[in-house]
């Protein structure tokens, strides 16, 4: 079930993020984060504008996905939308991520956003394909930007023009 995200999903949701940051090239964060850290960000979301929506299994959530403002407080691109999504580590390749996005695509139609920003480090093969899948384009590369332990890999900037 997809459902927005409440104020008690916040460990979960730092959890999902922290295997991300584990298992390398998913995020280009490189230490772990807690709660207290996650906290602020998360009260962002609580905004009807810029949900965080999760998907659960019975209680647990196991994938997640948020729609966050792309270069905020820049009043010409109040109408783009930035998109980043989670799977819980055991719960991929399972169809959760096809489902976030398709929700989260619907839900940026009806909040009026013209188009949907998503960056993937380039070594995140998974999510370029997801991307692709649902008629997102490359817009942009920027090469080497991010430096795991020495492994370089770039910032792949995908997007779409959602139809009105």
């Amino acid at each position: 079930m997809i459902r927005l995200a409440q104020p008690g999903d916040i460990e979960s949701v730092v959890e999902i993020y922290n295997q991300a940051i584990e298992a390398k090239f998913q995020t280009a964060f490189t230490d772990k984060l807690d709660i207290a850290e996650r906290t602020e960000w998360f009260s962002q979301f609580q905004d009807d504008q810029y949900p965080l929506f999760v998907y659960t299994e019975g209680e647990q959530v196991t994938g997640w996905l948020s729609v966050a403002p792309y270069r905020q407080g820049r009043g010409a691109l109040r109408y783009t939308a930035e998109i980043s999504y989670y799977i819980h580590t055991g719960h991929q390749r399972m169809g959760i991520g096809q489902k976030l996005l398709l929700h989260a695509l619907d839900s940026c139609r009806l909040l009026n956003y013209k188009t949907v920003l998503t960056i993937i480090l380039d070594k995140n093969l998974a999510s370029i394909g997801l991307m692709e899948k649902f008629g997102f384009e490359k817009w942009a590369f920027l090469p080497g930007v991010a430096d795991f332990d020495g492994v370089e890999c770039g910032h792949v900037y995908y997007g779409l023009r959602l139809s009105q």
